[in-house]
């Protein structure tokens, strides 16, 4: 792989499969701009992007182990507890990075949220919607902290428009900062198309377990009294895809890009967690949904809450929600259709060796 390619190493986060999807789209502008995108992550992240390129070299990282507390109110201290694992992870990441940039001569690389895969030595890409890292009375600490790490890399994309109405709110957007900012706009895999409805309501699950799984109990037990028909993604990335179906409802362990971009087409509404990468798709597509932010995990119930006192979407408590709270969707006016053309040419010029 040396030499003749222009190599840009991809690595997203392993944290639920946002952090993966939203690098597809980069993964193919790379492409079509003559690029060599090297694939790199760990678990379920990196198993989604091997099934989305089969082509690309993909590389493991080391796992930041982020676990999930069965009460979300736990959340914190589970990622504090955790924390030395997550330290030395990123010192490993470090290491190995550096070997890599000789072994696949690479000449850039994106890193979404991985603090530790950067260089000093070629073009390093942090890739962010928190430059705020919510965590409630320790707000101030962890996000003076996360900008730190931020600007050791030589630019900060943000997917978000720079300007209101934008879908970040605070967390993306910084009163003064002395970092590379660059705005892309929202990015989103899948396009919209006009294709008629054949789903009342499509659930989409994503996240780190065990609040997947105890959100999946839940909604299983729940949907018995919907009236209509029902597409249920589980988001379990497994080596085969299953279907099962069950009176007014099919069910998927998982789904391709493709495949996914005709699910969120074919349905009328969506049920969803308010996870930025699903917000972005919703955006795209221009959907109605309801919303489940994952307990305890600040950035999603914030984006649920500012999303809703806008008047774009309602949500509910995973603890709270109820079926019937899905007849609050007709209320909102759906999420605001905020297309930027991005200049991937320009973007990546970054990466343009003298």
């Amino acid at each position: 792989m040396k030499n003749s390619a222009k190599n840009i190493l991809v690595a997203p986060l392993n944290w639920g499969l946002g952090h993966a999807t939203r690098c597809i789209p980069i993964i193919r502008e790379l492409e079509k701009n003559g690029f060599t995108p090297v694939l790199a992550s760990d678990g379920v992240a990196l198993h989604l992007l091997q099934k989305e390129f089969p082509h690309l070299q993909s590389l493991e990282l080391p796992s930041y182990e982020i676990e999930y507390a069965n009460n979300g109110d736990d959340f914190k201290w589970k990622l504090i507890k955790n924390s030395p694992k997550m330290i030395e992870a990123i010192l490993a990441e470090k290491k190995i990075v550096k070997k890599w940039i000789a072994e696949f001569d690479l000449q850039g690389i994106i890193s979404d949220n991985r603090i530790g895969v950067y260089s000093k030595k070629i073009p390093s890409v942090f890739m962010t919607h928190q430059l705020n890292v919510l965590s409630g009375k320790t707000t101030w600490i962890s996000s003076k902290l996360h900008q730190y790490f931020v600007k050791k890399f030589t630019e900060c994309w943000i997917p978000d428009k720079k300007e209101n109405p934008n879908l970040t709110g605070k967390l993306g957007h910084l009163k003064n900062s002395s970092l590379n900012l660059k705005y892309l706009g929202p990015l989103s895999r899948l396009e919209k198309k006009d294709l008629p409805i054949k789903y009342d309501l499509m659930i989409i699950l994503s996240g780190p377990e065990p609040q997947r799984a105890f959100l999946e109990q839940k909604l299983i037990k729940e949907i018995k009294s919907f009236n209509g028909k029902i597409l249920f993604i589980k988001g379990i990335i497994e080596s085969e895809q299953k279907i099962d179906q069950d009176e007014n409802v099919s069910y998927y362990n998982f789904m391709t890009s493709l495949e996914i971009e005709t699910a969120f087409n074919e349905s009328k509404i969506v049920l969803c967690r308010s996870g930025y990468t699903t917000v972005m798709d919703l955006a795209k597509l221009q959907k109605k949904a309801f919303f489940i932010p994952t307990p305890g995990q600040f950035e999603q119930e914030y984006l649920a809450r500012r999303l809703k006192r806008n008047g774009f979407l309602p949500y509910a408590k995973q603890d709270d929600f109820v079926i019937k709270n899905l007849s609050e969707v007709s209320l909102y006016g759906g999420l605001p259709h905020l297309i930027k053309e991005i200049d991937w040419k320009q973007l990546f010029v970054l990466f343009e060796r003298e």
